[in-house]
């Protein structure tokens, strides 16, 4: 066993709809956009992530940009394979290897997901080799990312807004107690801008450029304390069919959000009505965490908190707190085997 040992090397991943991150010796290797590109002629991947990624919208029809992710789940099963592939064989420190070493992995799943899309994550895995793949639900790692004692015998509350999903969770003695899993989060978000685009200015804006919109005014709610400048968005007039560029505020784009972020406070609020009493007052106490790359949508923590009358905290990295946290599960394995699922 000793020798397996030596040339089996530790991966986490966080196999997320629109970003995929992979710790290897306690280190973020890869953080790179969920996409593909692949050539339809031959069938082959031309481009993984970033290089993909600034492809989106601008092909021709030989290429194709694919995000094998979708909902948090796989979607393209083939695509999938490949860019979990291309992303491993990148890591600088297994690069330099002759062969592909046998990995031991732990990849977070979404809370809602069902037996055969969990399957379909560990076929891909063990496709790459992996010869020791242990899944994690998303809530959980996201919380051992923020830092919370999971196995402790008190209530926490998990609200993770990831690009497919947003999963809210209340977990304690290493366990969901109750959770629920909704298909609102970043890609309906700027679904939602482009929409607002379309029929409040005419203008039409590519996948990307809303994107950039929500990054850079996003926010959930029209008084902020600190609001961005305004922001100028370049497009397509749909009137004309002429480029033109609007120059467009933050307050905007509450209001393109606001049924959405909605809907996630609706989510929050039913599975507070679920969660047992004595947990539901160890939440009085601790409060309701935020992670993903959602939870960063500026005032959202301040809506939740107005609506739920609780503390609201954003985790310190929240694109990272699902990543961190599956690769502390890796690292303490024995510690966290109750919570993996084999």
């Amino acid at each position: 066993m000793g020798f397996f040992d030596f040339m089996t090397e530790d991966i986490a991943i966080d196999l997320g709809t629109a970003n995929t991150l992979i710790i290897h010796n306690d280190k973020v290797v890869i953080d790179s956009p969920s996409i593909v590109a692949r050539d339809r002629i031959t069938g082959k991947i031309i481009a993984v992530g970033k290089e993909a990624n600034m492809m989106q919208g601008k092909t021709h029809e030989n290429i194709k940009t694919i995000r094998p992710l979708k909902d948090g789940v796989i979607a393209d099963f083939d695509a999938s394979e490949k860019m979990i592939n291309m992303f491993i064989k990148s890591i600088p420190a297994l690069k330099k290897k002759l062969f592909t070493p046998a990995l031991r992995m732990v990849i977070c799943i979404p809370s809602g997901i069902t037996e055969v899309e969990m399957r379909a994550v560990k076929e891909s895995a063990e496709r790459v080799n992996g010869k020791e793949v242990y899944l994690i639900h998303e809530p959980m790692a996201a919380a051992i990312g923020i830092g919370v004692d999971i196995m402790q015998p008190k209530g926490n509350m998990i609200v993770d807004i990831g690009g497919g999903t947003t999963e809210i969770a209340v977990i304690a003695l290493g366990g969901i107690v109750c959770d629920k899993s909704v298909k609102i989060a970043g890609d309906v978000f700027t679904n939602d801008i482009i929409y607002y685009m379309r029929t409040q200015h005419n203008l039409f804006v590519g996948e990307s450029t809303a994107e950039k919109i929500k990054i850079q005014i996003g926010a959930a709610t029209e008084d902020l304390d600190s609001p961005p400048d305004e922001m100028s968005v370049q497009g397509r007039d749909l009137l004309t069919g002429k480029p033109k560029q609007v120059d467009v505020s933050y307050r905007e784009i509450a209001k393109a959000l606001d049924k959405s972020i909605q809907r996630i406070e609706d989510a929050v609020m039913e599975t507070l009505s679920q969660t047992p009493p004595e947990l539901a007052a160890d939440i009085y106490n601790t409060g309701i965490y935020l992670a993903g790359g959602g939870s960063m949508l500026r005032g959202l923590d301040k809506r939740i908190s107005l609506k739920t009358d609780l503390p609201v905290y954003i985790a310190e990295d929240p694109l990272r707190a699902v990543v961190r946290g599956t690769g502390i599960a890796l690292k303490n394995i024995n510690k966290y085997k109750s919570i993996l699922i084999k």
